[in-house]
């Protein structure tokens, strides 16, 4: 008999599905549900980096997205051994006791406070740095220390404290909190309780501070120096945390007949989007997974022997089993990667979108389809003009700061700058300096994990901007001065999920082999180009006078290199 899992892959803007063939690893159906209140930015104050989402929008998509790739597959319901969910993190929901989202309780429908915290809120800015001057001041183990020992406003506790603060009702309505990633596990499961419910280890480690050294979450004398509100929170949270090859629960009776499956469907332990990617790109140790898109999320594992108790300075984390069980996971990333470019798109589109309306001479529907046309084609025309430019001192520099920095060294108070402008420069060179932004930006983690003695081998590049811009993975291999390898799968987290799936229902033994034998392949190589590597460097050079000059606390590197 055939057996069959569904990844279940929730991103910043969409939740997708894909049902896979666990012999093979062949994609039978996938598909994708937008989240409707997102698009139309509700909850949402970019103006102060406010970024909600309704669990509506994430509930109605799981039922659209796994009924169309059980109906569109065919297969027996019967075969579809395990689901697995990797959503975006950290992105906090508060419950109530019964484990309700509180957006779904009377009250609080409309409340942004009572809804899903997305990973790039950072309305918790003065939270986080609240965190980090107790973690090394209150007396005991500095909590911070497993995270790089900076916490971030991206992050569980600095997101919670800010909304205990701001909002009484929400604070005295929500019995506890989940991640995205546990959350919409929880809701899938027959048993409800709690207390025993199968937290994530990597959702937990990552971005809560959880860690074996301290028997767990942070202590109760520590969060209570933050608000009491916290400390009592803790009791209500969770003690153990799982990896997610181990099996969370069966899917409900209420599931089972919305989604179209069976109740012996096993439901593995959640997990984070980017930490789900590595898997499906079938990382190996010192593999450096590259999960492109909005923002990044840069993935290494090392073995136990390797890692020790060394801390790796202003990364996201390093948690035992938060990728391949077995083994220490580690995290970094950017804050913007893609969302620099968007919005850059979204301000050379200004003229376009307000400037339209007031023309005479045009029809509604040329209005629209004019629009359609200019958004479609600008980061394309764009992209050619950008190819074009030398690679020379002439070049504007730009930081990709947009959204503040979160590796090396989290600090989401920074704010992104362009220097070396002229009267020469045009809207593709611009561009060009946005595109080496972030490249550079990649760069400044990679030396950061081998500044530490983590040794990186190779690069494997994910995600929408790997797959779909060859310009800025040219360049990124030429800034890295390293080979990157490109996945085949389009939706390597969802197929991560599927391998996580897969082994929880004991189809295969370990995440490895799973990985191996199911994970994508790869479909295309970028290498540095040799003759424009050494121009790069001396455009990271001043990449790096621009950092300092923006964030005072940067010493300036002494650069070595050689071709």
């Amino acid at each position: 008999m055939k057996n069959y899992v569904i990844g279940l892959d929730y991103g910043t803007d969409s939740v997708r599905a894909m049902l896979i063939d666990t012999e093979n690893g062949q994609e039978l159906a996938s598909n994708v549900s937008p989240y409707k209140r997102w698009k139309n930015k509700q909850y949402c104050d970019a103006s102060v980096n406010q970024f909600r989402q309704h669990p509506l929008d994430h509930i109605e998509g799981l039922e659209i997205t796994i009924q169309t790739v059980v109906k569109e597959s065919g297969v027996d319901p019967f075969q579809v051994r395990g689901i697995c969910i990797d959503t975006t993190g950290s992105s906090p929901v508060p419950v109530t006791k019964e484990g309700i989202p509180l957006a779904l309780t009377k009250g609080f429908e409309e409340n942004p406070n009572a809804m899903m915290v997305l990973w790039k809120d950072h309305t918790s800015i003065n939270e986080a740095n609240e965190i980090n001057e107790l973690a090394v001041s209150w007396g005991g183990e500095n909590v911070t220390k497993y995270v790089g020992g900076i916490y971030s406003s991206e992050w569980f506790w600095a997101k919670i404290l800010h909304i205990a603060r701001e909002d009484e009702a929400v604070r005295n309505a929500a019995h506890t909190w989940m991640e995205h990633c546990d959350l919409m596990t929880y809701l899938l499961i027959e048993d409800k309780d709690l207390k025993t419910f199968k937290r994530s280890r990597c959702a937990a480690g990552h971005k809560a501070m959880w860690h074996e050294d301290w028997n767990g979450l942070p202590p109760v004398e520590f969060l209570e120096k933050l608000h009491p509100y916290l400390a009592t929170l803790r009791g209500n949270l969770y003690d153990e945390t799982f990896t997610s090859d181990v099996v969370a629960g069966n899917l409900s009776k209420e599931w089972a007949d919305r989604l179209g499956l069976s109740t012996d469907t096993i439901v593995a332990v959640g997990t984070f989007d980017a930490h789900s990617g590595a898997v499906g790109a079938k990382i190996g140790e010192n593999t450096l997974v590259r999960v492109m898109g909005t923002s990044t999320c840069d993935i290494l594992v090392g073995s136990k022997e390797e890692v020790g108790t060394k801390t790796v300075r202003g990364i996201c984390g390093q948690v035992d089993g938060s990728v391949i069980p077995g083994y220490i996971g580690l995290e970094a990333g950017q804050s913007a990667f893609g969302d620099l470019l968007a919005w850059y798109k979204e301000l050379l589109l200004w003229p376009t979108d307000h400037l339209l309306d007031s023309s005479s001479i045009l029809s509604d529907t040329q209005k629209e389809q004019l629009r359609e046309e200019f958004s479609d084609k600008l980061i394309v025309e764009l992209t050619k003009e950008a190819e074009k430019i030398p690679v020379s001192d002439s070049l504007p520099i730009a930081l990709d700061w947009i959204n503040g920095r979160r590796t090396p060294d989290a600090n989401q108070e920074l704010k992104s700058a362009i220097s070396n402008l002229s009267l020469g420069t045009k809207a593709p060179h611009i561009f060009k300096a946005l595109v080496n932004a972030i490249c550079f930006g990649a760069k400044k983690i990679v030396d950061r994990f081998e500044e530490e003695g983590v040794k990186i081998d190779s690069v494997i590049g994910i995600g929408g901007v790997a797959r779909k811009s060859p310009f800025i993975m040219q360049t990124l291999a030429n800034v890295l001065n390293k080979p990157i390898k490109i996945a085949a799968s389009d939706q390597t987290p969802a197929l991560g999920a599927a391998i996580y799936a897969a082994v929880a229902a004991g189809i295969y033994p370990n995440v490895i082999e799973a990985s191996q034998k199911i994970g994508s392949d790869f479909d295309g190589e970028y290498f540095p180009q040799l003759n424009k590597v050494a121009a790069y460097h001396k455009l990271l050079l001043a990449y790096d006078q621009l950092s300092a000059y923006e964030d005072p606390t940067i010493k300036l590197p002494q650069h070595e290199f050689s071709l």
